[in-house]
């Protein structure tokens, strides 16, 4: 297995070229080698089948090319990242992806861009959004979304909490966030209230890929990173003894694929594929497989009713 620093050189090339906004081929299982434990762990999607009547809710404008289009931010694992050999995307979310394209009967095109950018390009560059997006007010204002699980937010610190961080008191300290993700957002409204508590401002290091939050924190020049507790908890895991989560899971929300405002038919049928997912299992297969089970929800919901 590669050692978690090599892993994360590999990761910081990919978030280089992850600037560029490139399309990435979807690799499936078939390929699979022993060699790289990434792709050996991806969910096997061989077995499922077209759904006829589901794939006819899509409209012209998602099936005439032939190919389900999604906007993703490949930094983000395990939702999706590149696998140790810097060019196949594996993850949950990838896995959904190839899942959601099986029933479709369509072939899957990974468009790889920045998080902050996708959704503004849904209906247009993308059939849809499918990246981590939490499900808050503002974002339903621009995209219709239909929900696939719920993850709340999670603080990491450096083995050992060495600058002796206390996450009920965050004011004057270092925070990596990346651009555009719910975690920023709240960093900055806990950055006023320090303020307007005429304390220390907290100092937020925001990175366009979460390859490099986390990196910042390894490097010392933060003090915290603050993500989507899988994000979090994954980048514990893989990082070795480096870091540690601190705190206690925030803010629980729904996450959902994100859809072009109005385009009720692709709602339609994204919401009815995830459904026949759950029924035939291979919904929680495909979680299982990352160790992201808590993430799961009971059922889909169609643009739920959210705070903030």
């Amino acid at each position: 297995m590669m050692n978690p620093m090599r892993r994360l050189k590999t990761a910081l090339a990919v978030a280089l070229a992850a600037l560029m906004i490139v399309p990435l081929a979807a690799c499936g299982t078939t390929d699979a080698t022993d060699s790289d434990p990434d792709i050996a762990r991806s969910y096997n999607v061989d077995g499922i089948q077209k759904d006829d009547a589901i794939a006819a809710m899509l409209p012209e404008s998602v099936t005439d090319d032939g190919k389900f289009t999604v906007g993703v931010n490949i930094t983000y694992a395990p939702a999706e990242f590149l696998a140790a050999d810097g060019k196949t995307p594996v993850g949950y979310e990838i896995d959904l992806d190839k899942a959601l394209a099986k029933i479709f009967g369509l072939d899957l095109d990974i468009q790889n861009s920045t998080f902050d950018t996708i959704i503004p390009a849904v209906g247009s560059k993308y059939d849809v959004g499918i990246s981590g997006f939490t499900v808050n007010k503002e974002r339903i204002e621009a995209v219709d979304f239909v929900t696939y699980a719920q993850a709340g937010l999670t603080f990491a610190a450096r083995k050992g909490n060495p600058t002796h961080v206390n996450v009920n008191d965050l004011c004057g300290t270092r925070v990596s966030v990346q651009v555009g993700v719910v975690a920023e957002t709240e960093m900055y409204k806990m950055q006023d209230a320090c303020q307007a508590a005429g304390k220390k401002r907290i100092e937020i290091l925001p990175y366009r890929n979460q390859t490099d939050v986390t990196t910042a924190l390894i490097a010392g020049r933060v003090d915290l990173m603050y993500a989507d507790t899988p994000v979090t908890g994954y980048a514990v895991a893989q990082t070795g003894d480096r870091l540690q989560v601190i705190g206690e899971n925030e803010g629980v929300a729904p996450m959902g694929v994100a859809i072009k405002k109005g385009d009720a038919a692709t709602v339609k049928a994204v919401k009815a594929a995830l459904d026949k997912l759950k029924e035939t299992g291979d919904y929680e297969r495909i979680m299982k497989a990352w160790g992201v089970e808590n993430v799961m929800v009971n059922k889909f919901e169609v643009n739920p009713k959210v705070e903030g």
